[in-house]
């Protein structure tokens, strides 16, 4: 049987219903994203503007997915679209080197100066790979230590206890031998990882992580187990990857490694960097960066070789990236204070609320970013990924879903909230209201997953 908020979802979006019916002829499951898919079906987006997603049957949503997290200036910002406006008469893609490929990334060498050499790639999945890469070239060793959970993209390498069981394959098409050198820590569990390090540190390369975990539930580390892992790889001669994909420029003008007061050996960056349009960099440490250089290393033996694809520096890209960050530059003393001022209130509202109403829930999340979890029977405390595949999805699912149907509030459904500089403490207030409403309506009263 239909539940109502589906029936009311189907009914209020027909057209997407006939898009999607195309689109299953053409894509497998209908979309070009997995994530993209949720239970009915998704709706198309027509346009989008400020905090706004619009879809072909002229529903208005206010979004808090926001690109994968990405629009940090909210969809369509008028400081991109006019640099990208600027930009198209002079072409999309050269083919060769630009100049505001060299401005963007002055900009994020003087933002962020332990990266004292970049490559620019197209995806966030390019540049963990690379990273990796380089770890292995620098060091001669084979092994990569990753945390349960993480999340680092589609690359081959990394492709391991990335979704609940992780000690399972992560489906078919990976061979068991590409895997056998990448190696699983918990997150959080400093000793634990260690224990888990001291039987492959000769040869291990590097320990790739986030500094929030960001798929896998928008949980923060600690700054002993970042600072912890840190040591470790200085005393091991292991190289350090913080992958700051969702959180560079997302919490301050610069890294969460900064504020943390950590140095890894390479970085890599994506989403905000881009301005809302394809991006991956990596960079770090010159010595290490130096082994890819193909001017000094002539001989292949020397050298090693990462690329970052046709679309690399487009003109396009590096114009709305660097747009971007220097709005964010000139306005930081006033975004970030009030996005993550936003962003906190959103958690502390929230908490209120379900423990207003006796339903047990953890509010994840730092500065802007945030996710709601489930408690239940099994799991009473969100610490790690393990945690998170143990509450209940289905809750969450329901519930954002809920928003989204009846209020016209965008998650994508149980993946973790952004909040953009075009959001205000209006939308927190009715983001509160309609959970309110979800709450007594009883929606949200079956336990089941």
């Amino acid at each position: 049987m239909v539940s109502s908020t589906d029936e009311i979802f189907v009914n209020k979006t027909p057209s997407s219903s006939n898009w999607y019916e195309r689109a299953v002829r053409l894509f497998p499951g209908g979309i070009s994203h997995n994530i993209r898919y949720f239970s009915p079906r998704p709706f198309y987006t027509q346009e989008a503007k400020g905090k706004f997603l619009y879809d072909v049957d002229g529903n208005k949503y206010i979004d808090y997915w926001m690109g994968h997290w990405a629009l940090i200036l909210g969809h369509s910002p008028a400081v991109v679209m006019n640099t990208l406006n600027k930009q198209i008469v002079h072409g999309t893609l050269h083919g060769t080197t630009n100049v505001c490929s060299v401005e963007l990334g002055e900009l994020i060498q003087n933002s962020i100066p332990l990266i004292e050499l970049m490559r620019f790639c197209t995806t966030g999945s390019e540049a963990t790979m690379y990273a990796c890469r380089i770890a292995r070239a620098y060091t001669g060793r084979r092994k990569i230590a990753k945390a349960i959970g993480g999340w680092h993209g589609f690359n081959t390498d990394l492709m391991k206890s990335v979704n609940y069981p992780f000690d399972l394959c992560e489906g078919l098409g990976l061979i068991e031998d590409e895997s056998k050198y990448v190696e699983s820590i918990p997150f959080n569990d400093l000793e634990g990882s260690i224990k888990h390090l001291d039987k492959i540190k000769e040869d291990l390369a590097c320990i790739i992580i986030e500094p929030l975990l960001g798929g896998a539930g928008c949980i923060p580390s600690s700054i002993d187990y970042l600072r912890g892992l840190s040591e470790y790889c200085t005393r091991n001669n292991i190289n350090l990857i913080m992958d700051e994909i969702v959180t560079g420029y997302r919490l301050g003008f610069g890294t969460m490694s900064e504020q943390f007061k950590i140095e890894p050996d390479l970085f890599t960056l994506g989403k905000i960097v881009g301005g809302g349009l394809p991006i991956g960099v990596v960079g770090g440490k010159k010595e290490l960066m130096q082994i890819t250089d193909p001017v000094r290393n002539t001989d292949k033996s020397n050298r090693c070789y990462i690329g970052g694809g046709t679309f690399s520096c487009n003109p396009l890209t590096m114009s709305a990236g660097l747009a971007t960050l220097n709005f964010l530059n000139r306005n930081k003393t006033k975004v970030y204070p009030k996005i993550n001022e936003l962003g906190e209130r959103t958690r502390t509202g929230l908490r209120k609320i379900f423990s207003d109403y006796k339903v047990n829930v953890e509010i994840t999340g730092k500065g802007s970013l945030f996710l709601t979890h489930f408690l239940n029977e099994r799991i009473s405390k969100i610490r790690n990924a393990d945690d998170v595949a143990l509450a209940s999805d289905g809750r969450l699912h329901k519930y954002h879903f809920a928003l989204m149907s009846l209020y016209g509030i965008f998650f994508l459904p149980s993946k973790m909230g952004a909040i953009s500089a075009e959001h205000r403490q209006i939308d927190v207030h009715n983001l509160i209201r309609a959970t309110t409403q979800i709450l007594e309506s009883g929606i949200l009263s079956s336990k089941k997953d």
